[in-house]
C-alpha cells in the first residue's frame, strides 16, 4: 500500500507546490495575472477531462499499468521543463503533469479498493487521503524553498525524481491486479449507474468538500489580511486546515471499519461540519479564522475516506476505475466550482456573504435529506396506523 500512498503525495505535492509558488516568478514567464490563472487552470482542466477516461482504460487493461504509465509521465513531463526551461515548455509541462495525474490519482484509488477487503476499505481510503493532505500541506512549504534555492527548474527536477522514484517503488511492490471480466456496458449502463444515489450522495459530498477546501485554502488568508494578520498567522491557520484534515482521515476510516460510524452519518456530519467552518469564516480577526480552518479541515476529512469507501463498496469491482475517475471528476469541479462560487457573491456583496451562500449550499444538503426521511417516516406510520 505504501507505493500508492506516494502516489496520492506525488498527484497532491505536484498540484500545490507549484501552483502555490508560480505567482511572484515573472523571470520564469509567469508575467501576468491572466498567465498565471491560465498555468493553474492547465493542471485542474487537464484531470477534469481525463480522469474519467483513464479510469475506464484502468478497468480494461489493469490499474497498475496505468498507475506506472501515469507516474513515468508524470516525470517526463516535469523533466522536460527542467531541460528546456521556455515560457512555452513550462506550460506545456503543467499540462503534462495534468493528463499524468489523471492516469496514476484515480488508478491508485482502484488499487486501494482492489487490494483490500471491503472491511478495510476505510481504513485504507483514509491512510490514502491522509498522505495526500501531507502532500497538499507540504507543496507549498517544500515547494517555496525548492523555488527560493534554485527557481522552478529546481521544483521541477526534484518532482521529476519523485515521479521515477515512486513508478520504480509501484513496479516492485504493487502486486499486478489482472482485470476483471464484466458484462457489455451501453451508455446508457453508464447513465444509469452514474445516476444512481450510490454514486450521486458521495460523490456531491466529495464535491462539497473539496469546494470548502479550495475556499478555505485561497479565501482564509483573504479574511485574514483583512483583518490586520501577518502572513505568518494567515499561513498557519491554512496549515491549521491542513492538519485537521490530515489528522481526522484514518480515524474516520477505522470508525467506519469498526462499526463506530456509517457512511451516511459521517457523510452528514462532515458536511455540516464544513459549513459550521464557512460560517466561521464570517467572524472578524484571528479567532474565526482559525475557527473556520479547523472546522472545515475537520468536516472534510471525515467526508474524504467515507466517501470512497461508499463509492467502492456500491461498485462492481470491475467498474471501480470508472467509478473513481467519476468521483475525481465531481471533486474538480468542487475544485474549481467553490472559488467560483464564493468569489462571485463577494463581487456583489463581500467575502462575507460568499462564505455564507457557500456555507448555505452545504448545510441544504443534509437539511434535505432529514426532511426526506422525516416525510418518509411519518408516511409509514400513517400507512401502519391506517
Amino acid at each position: 500500500m505504501w507505493p500508492l500512498y506516494a502516489a496520492g503525495f506525488t498527484t497532491a505535492f505536484g498540484a500545490h507546490g507549484i501552483a502555490a509558488n508560480l505567482g511572484g516568478h515573472s523571470d520564469d514567464a509567469v508575467t501576468s495575472l491572466l498567465v498565471l490563472g491560465g498555468l493553474l487552470a492547465l493542471y485542474d482542466g487537464a484531470e477534469v477531462v481525463l480522469k474519467p477516461l483513464f479510469g475506464t482504460l484502468a478497468d480494461r487493461i489493469g490499474a497498475r499499468p496505468v498507475l506506472l504509465g501515469g507516474l513515468v509521465a508524470f516525470a517526463v513531463a516535469s523533466a522536460a521543463y527542467v531541460v528546456a526551461d521556455s515560457p512555452g515548455w513550462l506550460w506545456a509541462a503543467r499540462l503534462g503533469q495534468g493528463a499524468a495525474a489523471s492516469a496514476f490519482s484515480p488508478s491508485a484509488s482502484a488499487l486501494v479498493a482492489r487490494l483490500n477487503p471491503a472491511a478495510k476499505h476505510g481504513r485504507a481510503f483514509g491512510s490514502y487521503g491522509f498522505h495526500k493532505s501531507i502532500g497538499y500541506t507540504l507543496g507549498p512549504l517544500l515547494g517555496g524553498l525548492l523555488v527560493w534555492a534554485g527557481g522552478l527548474r529546481l521544483l521541477f527536477t526534484v518532482l521529476a525524481v519523485l515521479g521515477v522514484a515512486v513508478a520504480l517503488w509501484a513496479a516492485l511492490a504493487v502486486p499486478r491486479v489482472p482485470p476483471l471480466p464484466k458484462r457489455r456496458q451501453t451508455v446508457l449502463d453508464l447513465g444509469r449507474r452514474l445516476a444512481d444515489p450510490a454514486f450521486l450522495r458521495p460523490t456531491a459530498a466529495l464535491a462539497a468538500a473539496t469546494a470548502a477546501l479550495s475556499v478555505g485554502v485561497g479565501f482564509l488568508p483573504v479574511s485574514g489580511a483583512a483583518a490586520g494578520l501577518g502572513t505568518v498567522a494567515t499561513g498557519a491557520a491554512v496549515s491549521v486546515l491542513a492538519a485537521c484534515a490530515a489528522v481526522v482521515q484514518p480515524r474516520a476510516g477505522r470508525a467506519l471499519d469498526a462499526g463506530r460510524l456509517t457512511a451516511r452519518t459521517g457523510l452528514t456530519a462532515g458536511l455540516l461540519t464544513t459549513a459550521a467552518g464557512l460560517a466561521a469564516a464570517m467572524l472578524p480577526g484571528l479567532a474565526g479564522v482559525l475557527a473556520a480552518a479547523a472546522l472545515i479541515g475537520t468536516g472534510t476529512g471525515l467526508i474524504t475516506p467515507l466517501g470512497f469507501a461508499s463509492l467502492a463498496a456500491a461498485t462492481p469491482a470491475e467498474r471501480l476505475g470508472q467509478t473513481m475517475g467519476s468521483a475525481e471528476l465531481g471533486r474538480e469541479l468542487g475544485d474549481a466550482g467553490g472559488p467560483l462560487l464564493v468569489a462571485a457573491v463577494a463581487s456583489l456583496a463581500t467575502l462575507t456573504y460568499g462564505y455564507a451562500a457557500l456555507a448555505l449550499l452545504l448545510a441544504a444538503g443534509p437539511a434535505l435529506a432529514l426532511a426526506a426521511r422525516a416525510v418518509r417516516t411519518d408516511d409509514r406510520r400513517v400507512q401502519r396506523d391506517g
